[in-house]
């Protein structure tokens, strides 16, 4: 079970990784953040499972839910991948 969280773990922080210099990119090339960048750039704000994604004109909103059992909804902006709380 530890092996497979620390994996989990180091999976998490690659993709965040991999994310930061993507929307790096992104602000450089002018392209939209997509939906699983949207949810990689969400879960590095607030570690959780995420339950839904729903895709407005500017930003995304991705819908949390936390190990304590509460549930948090994140803005991520489409063109500069800025992260904000509801």
């Amino acid at each position: 079970m530890r092996v497979l969280l620390s994996l989990s773990l180091i999976a998490c922080i690659s993709f965040a990784n991999l994310a930061q210099s993507s929307t790096t990119s992104t602000k450089t090339a002018k392209t939209e953040v997509s939906k699983k960048k949207a949810v990689v750039l969400a879960k590095q704000t607030i570690d959780g499972k995420t339950l839904k994604i729903t895709e407005k004109t500017d930003f995304y909103t991705v819908r949390i839910l936390k190990s304590d059992g509460h549930v948090v909804d994140l803005h991520i902006n489409k063109k500069t991948g800025e992260v904000k709380k509801d």
